[in-house]
């Protein structure tokens, strides 16, 4: 997939995961991967943005498995910010599936 189409995207995908459930940063990517083929490096950035504006907590758990994992959890400034960025990925990708679809048919 092109790199800029996977960039326009992943703050979308994120937000919409974490609107799920609270989620740790490698589980996070796991869940991205099932949509776009990326590296951790390219998910943290975005986790450390959107808490630093406000739109995910972070709280820390104890796990089983390994080290204490950092869990983010969806703000309610989040959730509006999820809403308003999955209304313009909506509307963004219905115009242009209609436009290349009015091209193929050509």
């Amino acid at each position: 997939m092109h790199t800029q189409f996977k960039k326009g995207v992943l703050e979308l995908l994120v937000l919409s995961i974490v609107n799920e459930k609270d989620i740790y940063g490698y589980e996070l990517v796991l869940e991205v991967r099932k949509a776009v083929d990326v590296n951790e490096g390219t998910i943290y950035p975005i986790l450390k943005r959107l808490t630093n504006e406000g739109y995910f907590e972070t709280y820390l758990e104890e796990s089983t498995e390994g080290p204490t994992r950092k869990y983010y959890h969806i703000t309610a400034k989040g959730k509006k910010r999820h809403e308003e960025v999955l209304k313009e990925w909506l509307t963004f990708s219905l115009s242009i599936n209609k436009f290349m679809n009015e091209r193929v048919s050509k």
